[in-house]
């Protein structure tokens, strides 16, 4: 079960698509997105620690998704 607010995530695909959404495509969204956010968080942290942080930062979420 995702984290993320089904009705945040309705809204994206209403603003892309214009037409209403089904629970079922809302769920299957969110788990998608939530699944895609923790690996750029996985592979952020390595950057960070690569470069001797214990934070995540912006430069290390750029850097993963310059490179997907």
């Amino acid at each position: 079960m995702s984290e993320l607010p089904l009705a945040a995530i309705e809204r994206i695909i209403r603003k892309g698509s214009g037409l209403r959404v089904s629970d079922d495509a809302a769920k299957e969204l969110a788990q998608y997105l939530e699944d895609d956010g923790v690996r750029i968080s996985q592979q952020a942290a390595l950057f960070s620690k690569h470069a001797g942080r214990k934070t995540v930062n912006i430069d290390d979420i750029k850097l993963v998704l310059k490179n997907k």
